[in-house]
């Protein structure tokens, strides 16, 4: 019998600058901090963990056009409308306006470092 893998249970973004980025997260995405985290990161009480961290050695994010190109991270929300209301009014950059999508309606913006973050639900 294989075993395989359930789904996501841990998702962080590394940056530069971790207490800039748990504050962004923390101020603009309602973000609580976990209880517990490691020094070198700020984790959030979510499910799955999401986390901002410092970067691993040897990981520089000058190399790409933007940090996490090619990747997408869509995050869940009770009300994407008001929470794209509420990034536009705090001065975010808005990358994908908001759209009808099979999953509620959804946006893309700017978020800590310039990591291209979906919000959806609603």
């Amino acid at each position: 019998m294989s075993v395989a893998i359930e789904s996501p249970d841990f998702i962080a973004l590394q940056v530069h600058d971790v207490e800039a980025a748990a504050a962004f997260c923390e101020q603009h995405l309602g973000l609580c901090r976990a209880e517990v985290s490691p020094p070198h990161a700020v984790v959030f009480a979510t499910e799955p963990a999401f986390a901002v961290r410092a970067l691993l050695p040897g990981v520089s994010l000058a190399d790409g056009a933007r940090p996490g190109l090619g990747v997408v991270l869509w995050f869940r929300t009770s009300d994407a409308v008001q929470l794209h209301d509420q990034l536009v009014a705090a001065g975010v950059r808005i990358v994908e306006p908001l759209t009808d999508s099979p999953f509620g309606p959804k946006f893309s913006f700017e978020g800590p470092e310039g990591y291209v973050l979906t919000a959806h639900g609603g």
